[in-house]
């Protein structure tokens, strides 16, 4: 099912966006496991009373009293989500709407493979890009941890946060996946998924800030990433992550149904 010159070719020319994302990932990584303190907790916690909107936006009004704690709210309430929505936008327009955008799918689809063929193998071209950033990301902070504070990471519960994250990201990334099979042009392939998905960060930040607006959480998907469920290891919080990983499946196999029967120009 997988065109292996194709996928080869994918990822040739994307490894250097990975290694981008992943750079910068490991440089805030690094220094927010770094930061963990007891004392510097409680520091940062008066520092949040004193703006607490502004870290509640960002998720980071408690900075928790142990390492996995301070290691949601810190890394994976906003920058381990936004980070790679970031890579997947690029990376999702690039593998279908650029390829239409300049006529260069008309090239792929001349050769003698389906066109299922293709698009399966762009949708698994940009999950085993989530998916090595997140192995990657799970293996360095597990490793500094250890190395900085041993012992005091729940490691069994950071993977699973991982793999809520992971979840995360393959529905965000189902949905850049399924406008870029949409459409023609690739300024609306970008244009729309990241409006979208810029909207579901910004009403989940709104939605943070106070009781006021709690209610916007149920207007974005971001909010069935459940960190302090994952955790505290509630069964529903393992049931959003199911949805996450379930909708994101569907939304790219709706954008291969999509991309095998419209008219593609040339």
């Amino acid at each position: 099912m997988l065109c292996t010159p194709l996928f080869k070719r994918e990822i040739k020319a994307n490894y250097k966006l990975w290694i981008i994302f992943a750079a910068v990932l490991t440089m805030y990584g690094l220094m927010i496991i770094s930061m963990f303190d007891p004392k510097l907790g409680e520091s940062l916690q008066q520092m949040a009373q004193s703006m607490p909107q502004v870290f509640a936006a960002f998720g980071m009004l408690d900075a928790g009293s142990t390492l996995i704690e301070f290691t949601a709210n810190y890394l994976y309430g906003f920058l381990m989500v936004v980070m790679p929505l970031v890579m997947t936008i690029i990376l999702a327009n690039r593998l279908v709407a650029h390829y239409v955008d300049t006529g260069s799918m008309a090239y792929l689809l001349a050769a003698p493979v389906t066109r299922r063929k293709i698009i399966f193998t762009q949708i698994i071209t940009l999950c085993l890009a989530e998916l090595a950033l997140t192995l990657y990301m799970t293996l360095l902070c597990t490793a500094a941890a250890e190395g900085m504070f041993k012992g005091e990471l729940d490691i069994k519960a950071f993977l699973l946060l991982n793999v809520g994250c992971f979840g995360l990201q393959i529905f965000l990334a189902g949905v850049c996946f399924i406008c870029s099979c949409i459409f023609n042009d690739a300024k609306y392939s970008v244009g729309v998924s990241s409006g979208l998905c810029i909207a579901f960060v910004l009403v989940q930040m709104v939605s943070q800030v106070g009781d006021k607006f709690d209610f916007l959480k149920y207007a974005t998907p971001l909010t069935l990433f459940d960190t302090d469920g994952i955790i505290a290891n509630e069964a529903a919080a393992y049931v959003k992550m199911a949805i996450l990983f379930l909708c994101g499946i569907a939304l790219m196999l709706v954008g291969m149904g999509a991309f095998e029967k419209r008219d593609i120009p040339v």
